[in-house]
């Protein structure tokens, strides 16, 4: 075989392969479309119930865990920076 015949043949390969797998994810894109909308129809997904509102006494624990969380992260950096000081 000559050159340009087995160029030929190799472009009409890639464009066979290409269009294969054009089509081929195309028709994957559709499935999935159509069994999403299949699944939502018949098997609809439950709502969550309402939460119940959290009580008003509930951020002063929550304000002194962050300041105690402060201390300790604040303590932490001066060790660190005492202990690898140049």
């Amino acid at each position: 075989m000559d050159s340009p015949s087995l160029i030929s043949e190799g472009f009409t390969l890639m464009l066979a392969g290409m269009g294969f797998v054009f089509v081929f994810l195309t028709l994957l894109v559709y499935a999935t479309t159509a069994m999403s909308k299949l699944v939502n129809k018949y098997i609809p997904e439950a709502q969550p119930a309402a939460a119940a509102p959290a009580p008003s006494a509930a951020p002063a624990p929550l304000a002194q865990d962050q300041a105690q969380l402060t201390a300790v992260i604040a303590a932490a950096i001066k060790q660190y920076r005492a202990n690898h000081k140049k």
